[in-house]
């Protein structure tokens, strides 16, 4: 019985462990990146400091039902977070041709960042105890610090949700 509860307790020392929010905190410089999308470009965060706000929304792996819901979201609402002057991103660790396959499935009209080898999201802090990303969106100003960490997304409102984050933070309209 013992071994059973010390067996139980490590477990969820470990969950608990991988759920715990990011190291990065509010304020702190937003690792940069270079990734691939599904658009065929690269982007690198750095490209955007001083000329524009980033959105990265992290998502576990594409053709699952939370994603799906998400990526659906921000292809039906993207009209709302295109109101401000904003550069907004889906990311995972999925390789480029699924995250392409997923993002013409689903008719999304915004870029699907893939980070295949995991560094930037080890960067970020957002990996789970199953190798994938955690579902945690960063809201990046121009400055290119992060000015909130959204660790609580629900993919259904996903769009409206960013619009609202985007609004409250101040971000300008374009």
């Amino acid at each position: 019985m013992k071994i059973l509860q010390s067996l139980c307790l490590i477990l969820f020392s470990l969950v608990a462990t991988a759920a715990m929010a990011t190291d990065l905190k509010v304020g702190d410089m937003a690792p940069d990146f270079s990734l691939e999308a599904t658009d065929g470009k690269t982007y690198q965060l750095s490209d955007f400091r001083g000329k524009q706000a980033v959105v990265v929304a992290w998502f576990p792996m594409a053709y699952t039902r939370g994603c799906t819901i998400e990526c659906k979201s921000l292809a039906d609402n993207g009209h709302l977070i295109k109101k401000f002057d904003v550069t907004y991103f889906m990311a995972s660790v999925d390789p480029i041709d699924k995250n392409r396959g997923f993002a013409k499935k689903h008719k999304d009209d915004i870029p699907l960042l893939s980070d295949p080898d995991k560094t930037t999201a080890k960067k970020y802090d957002i990996l789970s105890l199953f190798g994938v990303a955690k579902r945690v969106t960063f809201y990046i100003n121009v400055d290119g610090k992060i000015s909130y960490i959204d660790e609580d997304v629900t993919p259904k409102s996903s769009a409206e949700d960013m619009a609202a984050n985007l609004e409250r933070l101040g971000v300008a309209k374009s």
